[in-house]
């Protein structure tokens, strides 16, 4: 019975080495663990990560389509792909990176700090990005341009964002660093969000009849409005929408009664004019570039 033992023993250890002498391994988890190498080598696993946390900071309601557009976009980050890949046309390739930028850019809500800086980072990096003949970095020319396309398909009207994109534009040669960058994108979006709220408040004033609004109140309004701007000394721009939405029912309802005391007939204020009298208490507080 102990030679059988022996016998035993001794197939065992023959079966868990391999003819180089080295422990043998199950066929399976060494193919389990190849495949998990070569996908972190190529970089996918990490790719997929961070396809994830986009998925998880945006929250969209439809995260295939997300998730697909997310990798629709992702060939024009790296400024290896200037190369060959590199579609026909600098224009071309200029435009494909301002979309990609603004893709990016409207991922997370400027509330949500640390997502919406993170992806002002991204953009920087995809306009930074240089192709053959082009030293890498943003110009103000394609900042000054991104800048446009946000106020334009935010839907503001031209002549209230006009003033404040002159405060904050670059020229067209001189080099843009993040941190100007980063404030530029978060103005815009900031005075977008300003205006709509504005807009709302337009139109609890408005006489659906005329589609104007009574001056008296329109002008009660602003002035109140001012009051809550100028009485915030901080500069951050999204401080001045918290000192915007501090305006009360009672505080509006006051100033309204006000306004309203004296019964003489008032000329009307247009939804345009009451907007562009708003954004410019915004635009005040804003700090020009340099």
């Amino acid at each position: 019975m102990a030679a059988v033992e022996k016998r035993r023993q001794a197939v065992a250890q023959a079966t868990s080495f391999t003819d180089s002498g080295r422990p043998g391994v199950p066929r399976a988890a060494a193919t389990a663990e190849s495949e998990e190498d070569f996908l972190r080598q190529v970089g996918v696993t990490e790719m997929l990560r961070a396809a994830l946390l986009k998925v998880l900071e945006a929250r969209p309601e439809e995260p295939i389509a997300f998730l697909a557009h997310y990798f629709e976009n992702m060939g024009l980050r790296s400024p290896a792909n200037g190369g060959a890949g590199e579609p026909p046309g600098q224009l071309l390739l200029q435009q494909q990176r301002l979309g990609r930028a603004l893709w990016h850019l409207r991922l997370a809500h400027h509330s949500q700090r640390t997502a919406f800086n993170n992806n002002v980072g991204v953009a920087y990096e995809c306009l930074s990005a240089s192709g053959r003949k082009k030293k890498p970095g943003l110009d103000g020319r394609t900042y000054s341009e991104l800048l446009k396309r946000i106020c334009r398909d935010g839907e503001a009207p031209e002549e209230v964002v006009a003033p404040l994109l002159r405060k904050i534009q670059c020229r067209d040669h001189e080099a843009v660093p993040l941190a100007v960058f980063r404030a530029g994108m978060l103005t815009c979006f900031v005075l977008l969000e300003f205006v709509a709220r504005a807009g709302a408040l337009y139109r609890l004033l408005e006489d659906p009849g005329l589609a104007v609004a009574d001056r008296r109140l329109g002008q009660a309004v602003l002035d109140t409005l001012e009051g809550a701007l100028q009485a915030s000394d901080d500069t951050a721009p999204a401080r001045y929408l918290e000192a915007g939405s501090r305006l009360g029912p009672d505080s509006l309802a006051l100033a309204m009664d006000r306004a309203l005391v004296a019964r003489r007939p008032s000329a009307p204020m247009t939804r345009e004019e009451f907007l562009e009298k708003a954004a410019a208490l915004f635009i005040a507080k804003v700090k020009p570039v340099g």
